[in-house]
């Protein structure tokens, strides 16, 4: 006859499990805010709505059912009323390092939503666990503002893996960088001077427009912008414009645009429509003290010498002209070699008859 008691044999019969271990279990039963679980045990395991998810609100009769069988980690063998309690989440918590630690080794790109925007960067979600995204590293240009990060998708690296600091962070410069550089070789790879290309204006200046070639950024100038005279970029062009232009120069890793198109040029046509003779129309673009700059057609500007403007004496051409005002004139000199016209305004006045002084009244004696 055995010497064990039937309160010991009844205790063998069950399986032995231990703090930290993984169980499996059957759900015998779901409330709004904890589930029970058969483990094979001596008593039932007990997983809170805490240990089951972040979700505070979260009603458990919603995710689980009775029936189905779930893992869980053990964290005390007596939770104080005799049951096993138990972390359905730290599971998955588990589960998460583990993909961490193994994407930190092999230096595998995830994706990954974000699921918090703070000052100092961005917290994403990978399978449970968090990784934080400095803001220095979101991007490889400083971005002030990163809401617009929020709730979405992004791709990056682990570069610091310290899970007992809680301490996991990620990369996606690095992955920004690198896609550009690629992005870069294949563009110098396929492009020459005098090639015509399209960009999006990425940048606008006093001085000019940076324009995103799709792996580098072209520099159009402001006096490569039109044949004509631009005052500032940013009276004509807009960022996130698509604009075409050719390749004036390519200097190591910069290029340099323009839009001065060779078949567009003014002066093409210029020795015929502005000959010694001819009369025009043109606006005041600009005046001096010594005369005014008269835009006959875009790219194409004539002087009108002060002396030019009229028979009667004019100190300066802002006494009698302003700037935008319309005129009509007479071409008195073309140099086409130095691209130089001279206007004559007074060529098309009717010369006035010089008045005879009157007569001095003679005295009679």
């Amino acid at each position: 006859m055995s010497d064990l008691s039937f309160e010991q044999m009844l205790e063998d019969s069950f399986k032995t499990i231990h703090t930290g271990e993984v169980v499996s279990g059957t759900v015998i039963d779901v409330k709004e805010d904890k589930i029970a679980l058969n483990l094979g045990y001596k008593s039932d395991g007990i997983i809170t709505r805490t240990e089951y998810s972040n979700d505070s609100n979260l009603d458990l009769r919603t995710v689980v059912r009775a029936g189905d069988v779930l893992e869980a980690k053990v964290l005390k063998l007596n939770d104080g009323e005799g049951q096993v309690a138990l972390s359905y989440k730290r599971i998955a918590s588990d589960k998460a390092n583990k993909r961490l630690e193994e994407a930190f080794e092999n230096k595998e790109v995830l994706t990954a939503r974000v699921v918090r925007v703070m000052n100092g960067g961005l917290s994403v979600d990978v399978d449970g666990a968090k990784v934080f995204i400095p803001a220095s590293l979101v991007s490889d240009v400083f971005e002030k503002d990163l809401t617009k990060y929020d709730d979405q998708e992004i791709d990056f690296v682990i570069t610091e893996f310290n899970p007992k600091r809680r301490r996991v962070i990620g990369d996606r410069k690095q992955l920004i960088v690198a896609k550009k550089s690629e992005l870069q070789k294949e563009l110098f790879e396929k492009i020459s001077v005098g090639d015509i290309i399209e960009g999006t204006v990425k940048n606008l200046t006093d001085f000019g427009a940076f324009i995103d070639l799709g792996g580098a950024d072209g520099l159009l100038h402001i006096s490569e912008m039109s044949w004509g005279r631009l005052e500032n970029p940013k009276k004509v062009f807009t960022v996130g414009q698509v604009v075409k232009a050719f390749i004036k120069s390519i200097d190591g890793s910069k290029i340099a645009l323009s839009m001065k198109f060779p078949d567009q040029n003014p002066w093409l046509d210029a020795a015929e429509k502005y000959a010694v003779g001819n009369t025009v129309k043109g606006k005041i673009a600009r005046m001096t003290d010594f005369g005014a700059f008269v835009e006959l057609s875009q790219g194409v500007d004539a002087l009108l010498h002060v002396s030019q403007i009229s028979h009667k004496h004019i100190d300066k051409p802002s006494d009698v002209l302003k700037v935008g005002q319309e005129i009509e004139a007479q071409v008195v000199d073309f140099n086409e070699e130095d691209r130089k016209i001279s206007l004559s305004m007074k060529a098309l006045e009717p010369v006035a008859e010089k008045e005879e002084a009157p007569a001095e009244e003679k005295t009679e004696e």
